[in-house]
């Protein structure tokens, strides 16, 4: 077994005047190591080519979940769903990526524009066997994952960008490759590496898109752990567990809170220094401690992330704040989105007395708050969650 994970992100944008997007993507977890990633794009745009996308990929997946070969599932795809009386099709184009063991990746592909693999920041062509089934040319590939391998799953909505205004032909699949492998090695999460190139389509569309895009990228890297302290034990002969317990753990330390900090500088026997720079006027500046990667303020900190979290999965608008500023926020969401795969979260439960003043909009129950809801995002994000409370 490898110490090697995938880091998956994907955005899509409706035709320009569409309410629905007539792309769709399945992720189905196969225990800790296997996933199976389904592309599918349906025939024309709007409502019905949405269901015909969701029903293919909804098939697909779990079908090729359940360990039934392709023919079974290209011939129920084909029974399935509805024959289009204008143009004969009857369901629509897809890719599949399978994840195996994180060892090895086996990528089928029905008329979707080729999927790109990028590998020590240059393309590389995958090596494809042909099969006709039902009529339809299935090209099938086997490859060995290596680590830093990127795969970019894309629909032809990325190789229309631009088609008959700012680009004659469209944008050919050689061009995404040159734009995409300058990105390679800055370090980027798989859902900003989506968003980079979808931003990209958009723009060459004019921001109206003329059809459905979607970008779904697959990034392999190894397992890394980080460790975030929030807020003191509710009883205090526990400050010592609690810091043995969270600077014992292998990974990167982020100490997050006042109480907090000054409790771990102690333990670590190490001057706390603050730093009265505001990089950014909402959030507090942050602090050092020699032995800690990480010290900010706590609740507004906290809050800030979990607010660039939630962006993240949606549209991810924010990634050029996060991943430039240089405040408390910004610098967490880089090592909880971008570095870390297993964040192990150590909760004090103990109230803080500063935040019972009724005029401040922060108590205890807020504070658990948001410790659940980021939680929940990151796990969202494919992320590994342990939340342990003193």
């Amino acid at each position: 077994m490898n110490n090697l994970c995938a880091d998956i992100g994907y955005s899509s944008v409706n035709k320009h005047g569409e309410q629905l997007c007539g792309d769709h993507i399945d992720v189905i977890e196969q225990g800790d190591n296997s996933t199976v990633i389904v592309l599918a794009d349906g025939m024309g745009s709007g409502v019905k080519a949405s269901i015909l996308s969701t029903l293919t990929s909804k098939i697909i997946s779990t079908m090729v979940d359940a360990g039934l070969s392709l023919e079974e599932c290209v011939h129920t795809i084909a029974a399935t769903l509805p024959v289009c009386s204008v143009r004969g099709v009857a369901y629509s184009t897809f890719t599949i990526l399978r994840l195996i063991d994180n060892e090895e990746a086996e990528v089928i592909q029905y008329d979707n524009p080729q999927v790109i693999l990028l590998r020590d920041g240059t393309n590389v062509e995958l090596p494809k066997t042909e099969q006709n089934i039902d009529g339809k040319l299935i090209y099938r590939s086997k490859i060995k994952l290596q680590e830093n391998d990127i795969f970019i799953l894309m629909s032809d909505g990325c190789i229309h960008a631009g088609i008959g205004s700012s680009l004659n032909f469209g944008w050919q699949r050689e061009d995404i490759i040159s734009y995409m492998e300058a990105f390679y090695d800055v370090g980027f999460t798989a859902k900003t590496l989506s968003t980079i190139l979808l931003d990209e389509c958009c723009r060459l569309y004019g921001n109206s898109p003329g059809d459905d895009t979607t970008v779904c990228t697959v990034r392999i890297r190894r397992r890394e752990p980080m460790n975030l302290l929030f807020g003191p034990p509710s009883n205090r002969d526990d400050v010592d567990k609690m810091m043995s317990l969270f600077f014992s753990k292998e990974g990167k330390h982020i100490v997050c809170g006042g109480t907090t900090s000054t409790l771990a500088a102690a333990y670590l026997k190490k001057p706390l220094k603050p730093k009265l720079e505001f990089v950014d006027p909402e959030i507090p500046p942050i602090a050092e401690i020699q032995g800690v990667d990480l010290v900010t303020e706590g609740v507004i900190t906290i809050n800030k992330v979990l607010y660039y979290a939630k962006d993240y999965l949606k549209d991810n608008k924010t990634y050029t704040h996060w991943t430039n500023k240089r405040d408390g926020a910004s610098l967490i969401c880089r090592l909880l989105f971008e570095e870390a795969t297993d964040i192990n979260f150590y909760v004090g439960r103990a109230v803080n007395p500063a935040h019972q003043n009724p005029d401040l909009p922060i108590n205890f129950n807020i504070k658990m708050q948001l410790v659940t809801e980021l939680s929940d995002c990151l796990k969202k994000m494919g992320k590994r969650i342990k939340v342990s409370y003193f």
